[in-house]
């Protein structure tokens, strides 16, 4: 049985009173895309920043690639990948001479280095582009290279720490398409990110909140055990109103606003096209339009985080 690629078990992570990470216990297996999904300052970033040896836990055990996160950290520093949210290359340097240097720091010798350099760049669609100074990529290729330079030394596992954010969406399409290759390679790739729609590309997703794993699974597990009832989508001119409207009404579970339009949940059995429209037409709400729609994983999101804001008050 093939051990697996992260352990966590019941990780905590204090600064003073504030518990960053609290109780933490996941696996993530070898070759999997797995993704750690939550709100802002939910956790994710200080979890993998244990993870990589770079912060210490309060309390709790935790190993990648079997080694211990308490007393090998350096040794796990050589075992995996790291690509932070903050780009962190040399914008003086050209996009060749920041291989060349986070190859020297990877201790690899010299002709394996320009080796994996033209690799890397094949990899990440940058070889026209080796000789060019780093600040005058354009974000999504910025992205590309940090995520090649933390590849250099072939890590079995990557943390991605949301990789795409400030990007486009077809920008983020073609970052992911280099995702898939490195699972195909075997490489077990731990990501953040705060796009729903990517989430949907993971294999398995872990939910955080408040220091918290309230959800594991896969995109379609979380949606039919966190998601019961039917979602319907309705347009109309004041969304914000109409969640205002509908979070009282019996029956409806849950109101949230998606951009123009609103996502309601409403318990399986009622006949949402008639039950929904008199309680918007009594507040002087009208509907555009009204559909049922399938789940998305922002629905499960929106489902899980409300429930325990209500639950906290």
């Amino acid at each position: 049985m093939t051990r697996p690629a992260v352990i966590l078990k019941d990780v905590v992570k204090r600064f003073g009173d504030f518990v960053a990470v609290d109780h933490l216990t996941l696996e993530v297996a070898s070759g999997e895309i797995f993704g750690f999904l939550g709100p802002n300052g939910a956790g994710k970033s200080t979890t993998i920043r244990m993870l990589c040896g770079l912060l210490s836990p309060t309390s709790g055990a935790g190993w990648v690639q079997g080694l211990d996160i308490l007393t090998q950290s350096e040794a796990i520093k050589a075992k995996l990948g790291y690509m932070s949210q903050r780009f962190s290359l040399y914008d003086d340097l050209r996009v060749e001479e920041n291989l060349a240097f986070f190859g020297g720091i990877y201790g690899l010798a010299s002709q394996h280095c320009r080796k994996r350099a033209d690799e890397i760049l094949a990899l990440t669609g940058l070889t026209e582009r080796r000789r060019s100074l780093t600040r005058e990529l354009p974000t999504g290729l910025k992205q590309r290279l940090a995520l090649g330079c933390a590849l250099l030394h072939q890590p079995p596992t990557i943390f991605l720490d949301e990789p795409t954010s400030g990007v486009d969406p077809g920008t983020r399409r073609t970052f992911w398409d280099l995702i898939y290759a490195l699972a195909d390679d075997g490489v077990t790739v731990f990501v953040t990110t705060h796009y729903m729609e990517e989430a949907e590309y993971c294999n398995r997703i872990g939910l955080i909140d408040r220091g918290q794993l309230i959800a594991l699974g896969s995109p379609g597990e979380l949606k039919t055990k966190h998601l019961a009832g039917t979602v319907h989508e309705i347009e109309t001119a004041d969304v914000l109103a109409a969640a205002e409207a509908l979070a009282p009404v019996e029956g409806v579970l849950d109101a949230a606003v998606f951009g123009r339009a609103l996502h309601v949940r409403v318990e399986q059995g009622i006949d949402a096209q008639a039950y929904i429209p008199p309680f918007l037409e009594s507040a002087g709400i009208r509907i555009n339009t009204m559909k049922p729609i399938e789940p998305t994983l922002e629905d499960v999101f929106v489902s899980l985080v409300g429930r325990r804001v209500e639950e906290i008050r």
